[in-house]
């Protein structure tokens, strides 16, 4: 039977004469009253008004929805996985507890007849499936996280070398002749976001660089969304301008592609036509006044040439502990990974600030891309394919500063790890397709890629979080003491070399590494598979330390002097959250406790079996876990 229809004719307003039903209708239903047709007529007239806002709602609702789902779809779930793991090695740890106190794992022949009970049965039985089905499969998956464990040696112990090569050979990048009376057009690039503590220092110091006024124009890209950090960058550009430094406060209204969409909006203006050069420093950057004329000079007489790469160094390495492992990593990132690939293969990642791009490299590249979030990686890696040279100068420094806090850290290394495997599954295609060597293809693909930014997060994160603590319930699969203890004692002290003074740090070192290995490897993942996380960009929170801190308070007082109350009054009202009395608080990182709880747990279970080595890795790695996921490591942040 069809659906009854109504439709209702409405002559008068205040006159509801006509109701025709369509449709099949019971006699008793031919009859309509009034009443029963005013009401059906209100309540039609009453759908109709709200249509409009229920469709909204519902269409709100579905996108809503199908967002929820997108979103839990594409969202890598490690601490699920870790919970499931945790709880079954709790289980396991107290069932053989149980068995060991009840002398079920003494090892001698259990004959049928000793078998008394059911729980002894099933021990009996577990035994029987971990040495039949699972220890089998654990074993293959350590051999295979072993072996990229020991290419990724090899191929850190062959850098090393190259670099104790260039340090014999006293190689190094060589100014060409008449170098000093070379001054092209350059322009300087400052792009920051909301960049409150810091960007007073960076304005000055770029401002400071001695090279010809009327050959060097500053360009300040500010992309603040706080109407009140607005206004004291862009009086800060008004006191410069004041002294006859050439420099413009630019300013976007839609703030879009976040760093590259920033330098792509700037690179567009008419006047960058007549620079040659472009440098860029991140707001919390401040180059000597010589940067350019140390730098600049290597562009002469080599066309082929597009990037210099200068190094950092950082005011604030001996701060906190924190501080002092990020500086054992980033000293062995650029006095042995990006000098080694400078010097003998004349390419390497742009660290995308301290360094100085041809404008016309930048643009027979493609420009700025806003398609991952290392952009900085993405142009280095077109200019490569395109046939430009980039030069490392590792005697070159600029002053910056690390992450104090462990989530501003940790928000750093996940975008520095998320982004280059969306770079790879964008690059992959153009890499194979394109005209250069098949050596630089395989150094792309297998060396810069795969091996150092997909391999390395894969095994330390499965080998020593994953694999190991297994072992621990699973004996028939126990790794061998050298993977778990010599090979990476030596692989740290390999990586301290380039820092001397952090010797005192190499066992914290080995541990905080594999503890972060949890955020590297959720990081890979995300980029790999384009989850939703691996799009995320956070500006990393700064402090806005200076090698010179009576020039900056000095900054800072006449610089308060200078905002009027005019100025605030145009500009908007003051966040709120601005004027709020900061409380460092501590936060609670539910991956890193889990692991933790994990890794204490196979502690545990290894003193069963008397493995001396084994306990103390994962009791110190458990540990280290523990201190990370609490927030006890670092500065706490609000």
């Amino acid at each position: 039977m069809p659906p009854t229809s109504v439709v209702v004719k409405m002559e008068n307003p205040n006159n509801f004469s006509l109701v025709q039903f369509n449709g099949e209708i019971s006699e008793k239903g031919s009859k309509v009253k009034s009443t029963k047709q005013l009401a059906g007529l209100l309540i039609l007239r009453l759908q109709r008004l709200a249509s409009p806002v229920f469709n909204s709602i519902i269409i709100l609702k579905q996108r809503a929805f199908f967002k929820r789902r997108e979103q839990t779809r594409k969202t890598w779930k490690i601490l699920s996985f870790l919970k499931i793991i945790l709880i079954l090695a709790f289980l396991t740890l107290l069932f053989e507890i149980y068995a060991h106190w009840k002398q079920w794992n003494l090892g001698h022949m259990i004959r049928p007849q000793e078998v008394t009970t059911i729980a002894h049965a099933a021990y009996l039985q577990w035994l029987s499936i971990r040495a039949d089905y699972i220890a089998p499969a654990l074993v293959y998956l350590s051999r295979f996280c072993i072996v990229l464990f020991l290419v990724q040696s090899i191929d850190r112990f062959v850098q090393c070398v190259g670099c104790f090569w260039i340090k014999c050979k006293g190689l190094k990048p060589v100014l060409p002749k008449k170098a000093n009376s070379y001054y092209p057009m350059v322009l300087v690039q400052i792009p920051m976001c909301n960049e409150k503590e810091v960007y007073e220092q960076s304005i000055s110091a770029a401002c400071n660089l001695d090279w010809p006024r009327d050959r060097l124009l500053i360009q300040v890209l500010d992309d603040s969304n706080i109407k009140s950090v607005q206004i004291l960058i862009r009086n800060e550009v008004n006191r410069w301008k004041q002294r006859g430094i050439n420099i413009i406060y630019r300013h976007r209204f839609l703030r879009t592609g976040y760093k590259a969409g920033n330098l792509n909006s700037a690179m567009s203006c008419d006047y960058v036509r007549n620079y040659e050069f472009v440098a860029l420093f991140d707001a919390d950057f401040q180059p000597n006044p010589d940067f350019l004329k140390q730098t600049v000079p290597h562009f002469k007489d080599n066309p082929q040439l597009g990037l210099v790469q200068a190094r950092w160094s950082f005011v604030n390495k001996d701060e906190n502990l924190l501080t002092r492992l990020q500086n054992i990593n980033l000293a062995f990132h650029f006095e042995v990974e990006q000098q080694v690939n400078g010097i003998f293969l004349n390419f390497f990642g742009f660290n995308g600030t301290a360094g100085v791009w041809r404008i016309t490299a930048l643009e027979d590249s493609g420009g700025w891309l806003e398609r991952t979030t290392v952009e900085d990686m993405d142009i280095a890696v077109r200019a490569h394919l395109r046939g430009w040279k980039f030069i490392f100068l590792n005697d070159v420094k600029v002053s910056c500063e690390l992450p104090e806090s462990y989530q501003a850290y940790k928000k750093q290394q996940h975008r520095w790890h998320s982004g280059p495997m969306q770079l790879f599954r964008l690059c992959l295609p153009t890499i194979i397709t394109s005209k250069i060597s098949a050596w630089k293809k395989m150094n792309l693909v297998f060396l810069f890629f795969l091996l150092r930014k997909l391999i390395l997060p894969f095994y330390s994160f499965t080998l020593f979080c994953i694999i190991l603590p297994l072992t621990m319930f699973i004996p028939e699969a126990e790794l061998p003491i050298w993977v778990i203890c010599y090979v990476p004692v030596f692989m740290s002290l390999l990586n301290i070399l380039p820092a001397p003074k952090s010797f005192p740090f190499v066992i914290p070192y080995l541990m905080f590494e594999n503890t972060m290995s949890v955020t590297k490897f959720n990081a890979m993942v995300s980029g790999l598979f384009q989850l939703g996380s691996s799009y995320e960009w956070v500006v990393t929170k700064k402090t806005g330390r200076s090698s010179d801190t009576n020039l900056l308070e000095t900054g800072k007082m006449a610089l308060e002097k200078s905002i009027s109350e005019s100025d605030i009054e145009l500009g908007g009202e003051v966040d709120e959250k601005e004027e709020k009395i900061n409380k460092k608080r501590n936060r609670i990182y539910r991956n890193e406790l889990a692991l933790a709880c994990l890794l204490l747990t196979a502690a545990a279970r290894s003193l069963l079996s008397a493995q001396g080595v084994h306990f103390y890795f994962l009791l110190f790695q458990g540990l280290s876990f523990l201190v990370v996921g609490l927030d006890l490591i670092g500065e706490q942040v609000v």
